[in-house]
């Protein structure tokens, strides 16, 4: 799972870095909001990337979900890349645990021959 998690959350990061690069030209917003927020929006996607198995670590992805997809109040096109990307988190945490699952029967199984 923090393979298939941490590979989105990194192609978010850079998503992130352009839709700031986007809202730089809204005149209603200063420089110093866009980066405030895309920076710690990104500097989340860094870190969910080591927090992804503990405890809240799915939680706060998905809050981050919420988050993009919400940030098309500011660039139009986020609707679209958040959901896709609000998709590609659910199949990663989906996926992943049954790839774990499955790594461990494995495991058991080659322990038990």
């Amino acid at each position: 799972m923090r393979t298939l998690c941490s590979s989105t959350l990194i192609g978010e990061f850079f998503v992130i870095g352009f839709a700031g690069l986007v809202a730089m030209k809204d005149p209603d917003l200063t420089m110093g909001t866009v980066w405030t927020v895309s920076g710690i929006a990104m500097f989340l996607c860094v870190v969910l990337c080591g927090m992804v198995t503990r405890p809240g670590g799915v939680a706060l992805g998905w809050v981050l979900q919420i988050a993009l997809v919400a940030s098309g109040l500011v660039v139009p096109m986020m609707y679209v890349l958040g959901v896709v990307f609000a998709g590609l988190w659910w199949a990663s945490v989906h996926y992943g645990k049954k790839i774990d699952e499955a790594k461990a029967r494995f495991a058991a199984q080659a322990d038990a021959a």
